[in-house]
C-alpha cells in the first residue's frame, strides 16, 4: 500500500498484513473501555435486580405479617392476646468518675499502710509530701 508523497518524501510502504502499532493501541484500548463500560453497567442492573427482589421480599413479608395480626385483633377475646414488642431495654447513664476521696481520708489510708507494715515511715512521708504539695 503506498502513502502519497510530498513534494519532497518518498512513499512508504508498509506490508500488507502488518497492523500499525498506533492503530493497535488504540483499538484495543477502546475496545477494553467499552468493554469495561458495557461490565460495570451489567453489575449495575444486576445489582438493581437483587435490590428490587429483596424489596419485593420484605413487603411481602411485612404484609403477611400485617395480615396476621389484623386477623387476630378481629377475631376476638377467644384467642390469646397478641404479646406485647419487646421494647429495647434502658441501660442506665454511665456514671461519671469515681468521687475523689479527701484529704483527711487519703492520709489515713496512708497512716493505715504505716501500721499495717505495708509502708516505712521515709515512703509515707514522701507521699504525704505528695499529697500536701500537690504534686
Amino acid at each position: 500500500m503506498f502513502m502519497r508523497r510530498g513534494p519532497m518524501m518518498r512513499p512508504v510502504v508498509r506490508p500488507a498484513g502488518a497492523p500499525l502499532l498506533r492503530g493497535m493501541l488504540v483499538g484495543g484500548t477502546a475496545y477494553a473501555a467499552g468493554r469495561s463500560v458495557a461490565r460495570r453497567a451489567q453489575h449495575e442492573q444486576d445489582q438493581n435486580a437483587a435490590i428490587e427482589d429483596l424489596q419485593a421480599q420484605s413487603q411481602a413479608q411485612s404484609q403477611t405479617q400485617w395480615q396476621a395480626q389484623s386477623q387476630t385483633q378481629w377475631q376476638g377475646p377467644a384467642q390469646a392476646p397478641p404479646q406485647p414488642v419487646p421494647s429495647v431495654p434502658q441501660t442506665p447513664p454511665a456514671p461519671s468518675a469515681p468521687p475523689v476521696p479527701s484529704l483527711a481520708d487519703q492520709l489515713t489510708q496512708l497512716a493505715a499502710l504505716v501500721q499495717q507494715g505495708l509502708m516505712t515511715q521515709e515512703e509515707f512521708a514522701a507521699a504525704k509530701a505528695k499529697l500536701l504539695g500537690g504534686g
